[in-house]
């Protein structure tokens, strides 16, 4: 089930700093050639800050950890490409398709490869109106039970934030903010929620994350990360894009694993482009934060 990088795996195997990186984003949340160009960019900051990166996708039924230029590049022009959380793994393995890895499968897949940082724009979370519909991500599932640390820029907008936070509290998923003690809200800094803690550098949370695996105290860890101030957006403008985009997905009976995907897109489209631009902005963020606290993990475990 898992193929793994050569050089992935060396790091792996010589406790060296890895950031993993999920596939849903190239395959499933921005256009090509943007997704293809930003994957790749976004390795390339983790290599500049000396980590080494680990994007994750599956191919022909098989997990790759840490895929070569050309699969990411295949990856953002192949058509039919199975989003895949934890579900989907027997049938896409059975049939051995090419898949998408959510936050929960990408969770999974490094847990099993030995990766402990991972990296993405935003997790999945409770939809509003989740309290009716039950429409609620496996990746909150996920990070209850696999011990891997979440590097994001929040929730992504388009949910129910605070059922989001409660259903993390419930299950036990320690919510930090990096230099900040306010939930970053995907598209915008702020929002009207807190996070369990500010974390002030990437010692102390390479210091948290040691000290949660060295207890045996299961599950994951979210670290949310304000995207970049000169992209942060108007929250009334994205609230009132969220809006139309939810009328959509209503009028066109959108429901489950399509829905993120459709809203993300018509927001881009709504906005102008803008929302993209702070899409690419907060993932490559993100992995610069996603590297430092690698390697201040690897340093932490060292000593």
């Amino acid at each position: 089930m898992l193929r793994i990088n050569p050089q992935v795996k060396l790091a792996i195997e010589n406790h060296q700093p890895i950031v993993a990186l999920e596939s849903t984003i190239i395959s499933h949340g921005m256009p090509y050639p943007e997704n293809v160009k930003t994957a790749l960019e976004v390795e390339e900051v983790i290599r500049k800050a000396g980590a080494i990166p680990a994007t994750i996708g599956i191919i022909d039924g098989v997990a790759v950890v840490g895929m070569n230029k050309e699969e990411i590049e295949e990856f953002g022009k192949r058509q039919g490409i199975v989003k895949v959380s934890r579900r989907d793994f027997p049938y896409v393995i059975a049939h051995k398709l090419w898949g998408a890895t959510t936050v929960a499968a990408t969770m999974m897949v490094a847990k099993r490869a030995g990766i402990e940082v991972f990296v993405t724009g935003g997790i999945g979370g409770v939809h509003r109106h989740g309290e009716t519909t039950f429409d609620i991500s496996a990746d909150l599932e996920e990070l209850a039970k696999t011990e891997v640390t979440v590097i994001c820029a929040g929730a992504k907008a388009i949910l129910d934030l605070g059922l989001t936070l409660e259903y993390l509290e419930t299950h036990g998923v320690p919510v930090y903010g990096y230099k900040t003690n306010i939930l970053p809200a995907f598209y915008t800094r702020t929002s009207p929620f807190k996070v369990d803690a500010a974390i002030d550098s990437p010692s102390e949370m390479a210091a948290i994350i040691y000290a949660k695996r060295i207890n045996n105290l299961a599950g994951g860890i979210l670290l949310t990360n304000p995207v970049p101030e000169a992209y942060s957006m108007d929250p009334n403008q994205i609230e009132t894009a969220i809006q139309k985009a939810l009328d959509e997905a209503d009028k066109h009976k959108i429901k489950g694993k399509d829905t993120t995907p459709f809203l993300l897109k018509k927001i881009v489209e709504i906005t102008g482009g803008q929302s993209l631009e702070a899409n690419i902005a907060l993932i490559k963020n993100n992995a610069k934060l996603g590297a430092e606290v690698a390697l201040a993990l690897a340093k932490e475990q060292n000593k």
